[in-house]
């Protein structure tokens, strides 16, 4: 599938939109995004994991507009005509990365008349995955991308103090506390040797945990948890590339985000959700 490329400017702060944007998102962009219809931009392979698993998310957890699916053609016809949104993988670049590392973002844009797809007003964008990492490794998480995505356009509606500004310190802020009345899950392929154990991580985490597998996230996701809480890592995962390693923590029945901080590779080891990461939110 063509996917759309931004160039991103990194800035002191990641901010929750792509920061390529020409045009960042304002109070009106969110009210009319209310009044869309939001087109969703499927892969070319109609095999996709991603493809598959957006249809069956969007038909259990999509509730803010109307919507319909879209290919690359019907994108190219639609962009311009502010009557509609998309809901679409973007791909991101960070002027400051010395690899030029590659990711897949899950974007909501507004239709915009524009020269340039970089100049839609972009109301929310996740990191996803490097590109050259297979799409399997995220696609069972997306339900829990799209709730939260939606809470998101909400709160920027109810406190339009918040846009443009770094909500991601807003989240870390407002959620942190709450990650004592939930379990939190991980995968051991996300976590560093030195916590890649029950007994290591009880030593630093005083709350619940459990180490699980993809299916159980997926199956806690599928069962709206509200009191499971679980990982998002993207990182290279074994290619040559290395850059940023991002890590998020996402409720997986409620649609919050609990923990989101992101750092550049210098190990491969680097490569994981690690020791300091688990006493930031302890």
């Amino acid at each position: 599938m063509k996917r759309i490329l931004f160039f991103v400017v990194v800035c002191a702060a990641m901010n929750l939109s792509l920061m390529a944007q020409e045009h960042v998102p304002e109070q009106v962009d969110y009210q009319n995004f209310m009044k869309s219809k939001t087109l969703v931009l499927l892969e070319k392979n109609p095999m996709s994991d991603f493809n598959m698993a957006i249809r069956k998310v969007m038909e259990n957890s999509w509730t803010l507009t109307d919507y319909q699916f879209i290919n690359d053609a019907e994108f190219e016809a639609y962009r311009n005509n502010s009557s509609y949104s998309f809901l679409m993988i973007t791909k991101a670049t960070f002027e400051r990365d010395r690899t030029k590392a590659r990711y897949n973002f899950l974007s909501l844009l507004m239709a915009e008349r524009a020269a340039k797809v970089r100049d839609m007003p972009d109301l929310c964008s996740l990191p996803l995955a490097y590109e050259q990492v297979e799409d399997d490794s995220y696609s069972y998480k997306l339900e829990a991308f799209i709730r939260f995505m939606q809470n998101h356009v909400q709160l920027m509606l109810n406190d339009p103090s918040l846009i443009n500004k770094n909500p991601f310190k807003y989240y870390n802020k407002q959620k942190k506390d709450d990650l004592e009345n939930k379990v939190l899950y991980l995968t051991k392929e996300d976590l560093a040797k030195e916590i890649d154990t029950e007994r290591e991580i009880r030593d630093i985490y005083p709350h619940q945990f459990r180490i699980v597998t993809r299916e159980e996230v997926a199956q806690a996701i599928a069962e709206k948890r509200e009191d499971v809480v679980f990982l998002h890592k993207v990182g290279p995962e074994k290619t040559r590339i290395r850059a940023r390693v991002y890590k998020m923590l996402v409720g997986a029945g409620d649609p919050h985000f609990y923990y989101f901080d992101y750092a550049m590779m210098k190990m491969a080891q680097d490569d994981a959700f690690q020791e300091k990461d688990l006493k930031k939110i302890r």
